[in-house]
């Protein structure tokens, strides 16, 4: 009598066992885990000073531009895998955090207001006049950065910040091709503010 059973194959059984291995599995994932650290550290070396220097443009205050920059990097760190577009998700993660700033920032400032506080800052080191004089250009320039729509001023920014056309474009979701002429129009509108708010600069 023929069988029409088909013929048992020890092979797949075995190939089959294997990936249930569990030493297989955490070899594979350590694996995973030590290239995407790699790429990580790689992506942190080479875009840490760039985005660090947008948010310090963006923010006029260095230390918390360094801590947004760090939080950034975390947060891609607990995320665990790589973004098709690692520096626009940056770029995104961080202007996600500047807006949260702001609104604490105003909520914190409007509170103190508020109980009868006085939020100014007073000047109390040696090199007082020096800070004041910087903080005052960088009031004068975010003033003028102001009157830009926020696509010509993020783009005006993270191109100064050393951004390429191509990382502009991914980060704000345009053309390449149109990152030249919104610089363009953005850096024409913010000299004529600048001038018009505060005269020619020295």
């Amino acid at each position: 009598m023929i069988s029409l059973a088909a013929p048992r194959s020890a092979a797949p059984q075995a190939s089959f066992a294997s990936t249930l291995d569990p030493s297989a599995d955490l070899a594979r994932r350590a694996a995973v885990a030590d290239a995407f650290e790699a790429e990580l550290t790689r992506l942190y070396g080479k875009q840490f000073p760039a985005l660090y220097r947008y948010l310090d443009r963006t923010l006029g205050d260095s230390q918390l531009a360094t801590d947004i920059a760090q939080e950034a990097f975390i947060r891609l760190f607990d995320r665990g895998s790589m973004p098709d577009e690692p520096v626009a998700w940056l770029i995104t993660v961080v202007n996600n955090l500047v807006r949260d700033d702001y609104r604490r920032t105003g909520r914190r400032l409007r509170l103190l207001e508020g109980a009868g506080y006085n939020v100014g800052h007073s000047a109390s080191t040696p090199d007082a006049s020096m800070q004041m004089d910087q903080q005052e250009r960088r009031a004068q320039v975010h003033a003028a950065l102001n009157h830009l729509n926020a696509r010509d001023r993020q783009a005006l920014l993270l191109r100064h910040s050393g951004y390429s056309y191509r990382e502009v474009a991914v980060a704000l979701g345009i053309t390449e091709t149109s990152v030249g002429t919104i610089l363009l129009r953005a850096g024409a509108l913010f000299r004529e503010v600048y001038e018009e708010l505060h005269g020619k600069p020295d």
